[in-house]
């Protein structure tokens, strides 16, 4: 029986075959020996890189929870303001309506 009688072509032999080989040369990379000065060399570069990223990404919080609390009180102020125009015109209307409700 040939290759494509059992549904398989050269080309998916070969695409996997490439696949197999990439990925063993990636598995021989990271399990190379390394010197425990190196390994501690490498394990120390990653920690500081992932507290600057950590930091990083603290401090873009902090501030984007700043500026919400700004723009959350700057909302307050202004429908405060708002509400309390309102209420004030519906007292105006509902004087009104009783100077116009007793003199009738």
């Amino acid at each position: 029986m040939s290759d494509d009688e059992k549904g398989i072509s050269a080309g998916t032999v070969m695409v996997s075959f490439l696949a197999g080989a990439a990925l063993g040369a990636g598995l021989a990379l990271l399990y190379a020996p390394k010197s425990g000065k190196e390994m501690r060399e490498t394990i120390a570069d990653l920690t500081e890189d992932a507290v600057d990223k950590i930091k990083e990404y603290a401090k873009d919080a902090q501030d984007k929870i700043k500026t919400a609390i700004e723009d959350g009180k700057e909302t307050i102020v202004e429908k405060k303001s708002i509400l309390a125009s309102a209420i004030e015109a519906g007292r105006e209307a509902m004087h009104k309506e009783k100077e116009r409700t007793a003199a009738s």
